[in-house]
């Protein structure tokens, strides 16, 4: 892609597919400059575009129009107002997951622990986004994160690290050589069909993390049946699923016996979380 300024590398980065603000993102990064200098782009539009910047851009644009994340590309997503360092070992976390722990938020400044901390555990915790934003909105919490995968915990410790928070890791899958019991167990575990016709536009991100199943309830019905014996009396189980699973999980938390069961809309009005307390 021949440029000579920093508008004609924009303008042919859409004309390859890229929206507007994605090729911003993009050439901004290229440059070494902040997301949040946008309007330093529009006031040098003319501004020639440097080689080694034009090399880097160019390859970012290739990348983007083959569908891989912009988070892979700038090694940054935000996250409930955390600047979370990612790359293709976790998946890139969604502003859907926000209203998870908005929902752990909630039911844990209920909870009371006598003088013990709130404990709260997020299983399948890929870069750390959800147990991370906990720990950084009330610091208080005893938070734990688990993952199967040692990649995405080398990750989510990364992250941990860099905020200056505390959270316990420990690699496991799901529930399995989890001991203690906890007030809240908070997981967005995968919920895709393995047939989905929507994972092919989701194919630079780990399958693992996305899949589960014939129907996607897989790992949610794991949670589910291994959840009770892991939290205290009235402890809230609080699952992120896909947008026409709510009824379903709701029956699976009925069925092991959880009470209180509802669901969650995200911004968009989906019913995108699903949870109960579970009483002895």
């Amino acid at each position: 892609m021949t440029v000579a300024t920093l508008a004609q590398a924009l303008l042919q980065a859409q004309s390859l597919g890229l929206d507007r603000l994605d090729a911003q993102l993009l050439l901004l990064h290229a440059l070494g400059k902040r997301a949040t200098r946008r309007a330093w782009l529009l006031a040098h539009d003319t501004d020639e575009l440097p080689a080694n910047a034009q090399a880097c851009f160019d390859a970012f644009v290739q990348r983007r129009a083959d569908n891989e994340p912009l988070a892979y590309l700038t090694g940054h997503k935000e996250f409930f107002g955390l600047d979370l360092r990612v790359d293709g070992r976790v998946l890139v976390p969604r502003p859907d997951t926000e209203t998870l722990v908005e929902w752990a938020l909630e039911v844990l400044a209920q909870t009371t622990a006598g003088s013990d901390p709130v404990a709260v555990l997020d299983l399948g915790t890929g870069s750390g986004a959800i147990a991370l934003a906990l720990k950084a909105t009330r610091p208080a919490l005893a938070v734990s994160a688990t993952d199967a995968s040692a990649d995405a915990l080398a990750v989510a410790r990364a992250n941990a690290q860099r905020l200056n928070l505390e959270v316990q890791f420990a690699q496991g899958s799901w529930l399995d050589g989890v001991t203690g019991r906890y007030h809240a167990i908070v997981s967005n575990p995968p919920y895709v069909a393995a047939q989905d016709r929507h994972l092919e536009a989701l194919r630079h991100e780990p399958q693992q993390a996305l899949t589960s199943g014939v129907d996607g309830l897989d790992d949610l019905r794991h949670i589910i049946n291994q959840a009770p014996t892991h939290l205290h009396a009235a402890g809230w189980l609080l699952l992120e699923h896909g947008h026409d699973q709510a009824e379903a999980v709701r029956e699976l938390l009925r069925q092991v016996g959880f009470v209180n069961v509802q669901s969650r809309r995200d911004l968009s009005g989906i019913e995108r979380c699903s949870g109960g307390q579970y009483r002895y």
